[in-house]
């Protein structure tokens, strides 16, 4: 769970709130549709874009506090007289919820979490796991060595220990963002050629990034050859990994990169 949905259930448990949640957009819009938001009587939990357009739905959301009736779902053209420019349009769904709507709530918002697994519990990886688990991402956080892991991680955090580490691929969550970035290059290896033999049988990994320089992976392509594998499916793993022109090496600038490319991934 992340921890704006922990905010809004923690907080639902003791008053009612609105909860206004977009259901479909149309053109240019300043969120996608899934977005919500939790409108107390005293405090506004999410967004759903900002600007006229969320004043104006906190207002509607806020009617029904004053025993006056509100809308149960409102069409929104995003234009002039909102004082927004995107030109889209779209579609909110107003409800009222309280504690007893808790469970099904956990259940039904942010079901759309995207699977990441990554190898490494070493400086980047600590940076990445306080990066990933603030975005749309369930993540699965493996190294082979015990006592690596922090004794408190976010929620939406599955620590696993796995000696020989590789031995975790087979398990993924199909559509798993692999990350490979293992304390020593004999594992990162060996991680790499797993998912390429997971890819071969069930193509169900969307994206395999191994940090490194462009050096490594000249070797690594090598030897992968050497074990058989071709060139197309050697094109299936990125390294380096991250948006290309972000320079900084350190572990904080690497994880907010990484973190980027694998929400460029999600998009398409």
């Amino acid at each position: 769970m992340n921890e704006l949905k922990k905010v809004f259930l923690d907080r639902l448990c003791k008053e009612a709130a609105v909860l206004v949640q977009i259901t479909a957009t149309e053109g240019s819009a300043p969120r996608e549709a899934g977005t919500w938001m939790a409108v107390f009587a005293g405090a506004v939990v999410g967004t759903i874009g900002g600007g006229h357009l969320e004043y104006q739905a906190i207002a509607s959301a806020r009617q029904r506090f004053q025993g006056l009736p509100g809308e149960s779902s409102s069409r929104v053209v995003l234009g002039p007289t909102l004082g927004q420019c995107c030109g889209g349009v779209m579609q909110l769904h107003f409800e009222t919820v309280g504690a007893n709507d808790v469970p099904a709530l956990a259940q039904r918002l942010g079901t759309n979490l995207q699977p990441v697994a990554l190898f490494g519990g070493g400086h980047v990886g600590h940076a990445l796991v306080q990066v990933l688990s603030t975005l749309p991402f369930a993540l699965t956080w493996i190294d082979s060595r015990d006592g690596i892991f922090p004794d408190a991680v976010p929620e939406q955090v599955i620590c696993e220990q796995s000696d020989p580490v590789q031995r975790a691929v087979p398990g993924l969550a199909p559509g798993s963002r692999v990350l490979i970035m293992s304390f020593s290059h004999a594992e990162d290896l060996d991680i790499v050629a797993e998912c390429l033999k997971r890819q071969r049988e069930k193509g169900d990994l969307p994206y395999i990034g191994l940090i490194g320089s462009k050096t490594k992976w000249a070797t690594f392509r090598h030897r992968l050859e050497a074990r058989g594998f071709s060139a197309e499916e050697l094109a299936h793993v990125t390294c380096p990994i991250g948006l290309p022109g972000i320079q900084g090496k350190e572990p904080e600038v690497i994880a907010v990169s990484v973190a980027a490319q694998l929400l460029q991934g999600t998009a398409r």
